[in-house]
């Protein structure tokens, strides 16, 4: 068995994922692993393909960049609490311990507990939010139930399930029209990245954006648009005591912060620190924080507000695994508020340590007054 250097941790960074956002992990995790300090870290890179094969070691994300069909894994976590990657490559396996985990896996079956579930069961310390947290955060619909009834102002919505648009429709169109008033915004629930995300301005656009939705999600949300907002994004980090960036705001280039907006053609501007009156900045500050405790959230967030024209802040979504990428917002927040990109990586890495630490305190086992349970 190979064991980790006593002055570096071996971190192994997860990406690509069986989801419309394998690309964005990607280019989220190289800009992780270029920023991990050589001098404090092992990095152990593992890419998930999009068939859901783990491969392992450095060629991993070549390989996954490249779109090469990949027939056997050659990485395996055992979901028992050893700390050990198998690395089944090579003619023998060999058993690698793994000091902490860092998932950048944007979308499904990576930032939606799912992976988080998994990483419990190893015992292995991981960043970000746990399962509960990741999971309700994902799905766009259950994060403003749980927001609503913290009293957290968000925009009006309609949500339903594909099966229910194949059966109804007509009545469902009602309903949106009867709730909410155009520009709309229609979104699979479980998606990030504004991947299958469109603006409706009517009701042929409406019909159009339903079926993209669907594509990518089996429950879609329609939500209400806001007249002429401003996109405000801050950055927490944090377990029990989080704390919030400066903010920041996004100029997209296209009429919404779209998919090609934020990654493809280059031209969206983002100002940092956002201008705005101190109360205002104040509020969304606090609004961030509450929200963040109200979902579990653990690690790091980022969180997105609409700025209207009468400067009423709404809650748009919390992201549990945000963009890494080198014009992504998360680390340009940070780095705006005195953080720089292998320091905030550092923070993280030590705040997924400690919450590992706390749990590892905590009693997995009773011992009843009588051994009741032997012969039954």
């Amino acid at each position: 068995m190979t064991h980790t250097n006593n002055k570096k941790l071996r971190v192994a960074v997860l990406f690509g994922g069986r989801s419309g956002e394998h690309e964005v992990s990607l280019v989220s995790a190289s800009s992780v692993i270029q920023n991990l300090d050589p001098e404090k870290y092992e990095v152990l890179p593992i890419g998930i393909t999009k068939h859901g094969k783990w491969i392992s070691g450095a060629g991993a994300m070549r390989l996954l960049k490249s779109g090469t069909e990949v027939k056997k894994s050659t990485a395996l976590l055992r979901p028992e609490p050893t700390s050990e990657l198998v690395n089944t490559g090579g003619q023998a396996k060999e058993s690698l311990t793994v000091d902490v985990v860092f998932p950048v896996l944007h979308g499904p079956y990576g930032e939606d507990g799912t992976v988080q579930g998994f990483l419990e069961l190893t015992g292995i310390p991981y960043v970000g939010c746990g399962h509960l947290a990741s999971a309700v955060c994902m799905d766009k619909v259950m994060q403003k139930k749980v927001l609503a009834a913290e009293g957290i102002l968000q925009t009006p919505y309609v949500w339903f399930w594909s099966s229910e648009w194949g059966k109804d429709s007509g009545r469902i169109t009602e309903e949106i029209e009867k709730k909410l008033q155009y520009p709309i915004f229609v979104k699979p629930s479980n998606l990030g990245s504004s991947v299958g995300i469109s603006k409706a301005h009517d009701r042929g656009e409406l019909l159009q954006a339903i079926r993209e939705a669907i594509h990518y999600d089996r429950k879609v949300i329609v939500e209400q648009g806001v007249s002429d907002p401003r996109e405000i994004e801050c950055a927490v980090i944090g377990n029990q005591e989080p704390r919030c960036s400066a903010l920041g705001e996004i100029i997209p280039s296209n009429e919404f912060y779209d998919y090609d907006a934020k990654y493809v053609d280059d031209k969206s501007e983002s100002r940092i620190p956002a201008d705005m009156p101190k109360e205002t900045k104040k509020s969304i500050t606090n609004t961030a924080i509450a929200a963040y405790k109200a979902l579990d959230c653990e690690g790091m967030a980022r969180v997105d507000f609409l700025l209207s024209s009468d400067g009423m802040p709404y809650l748009n979504e919390l992201n549990t695994i945000p963009g890494f990428t080198s014009i992504s917002m998360y680390p340009k927040l940070w780095e705006a508020s005195g953080m720089k990109y292998p320091q905030l990586l550092e923070e993280l890495i030590g705040l997924a340590l400690q919450r590992n630490k706390e749990r590892k305190k905590l009693s997995v086992s009773y011992t009843p007054k009588k051994n009741w349970y032997a012969n039954n």
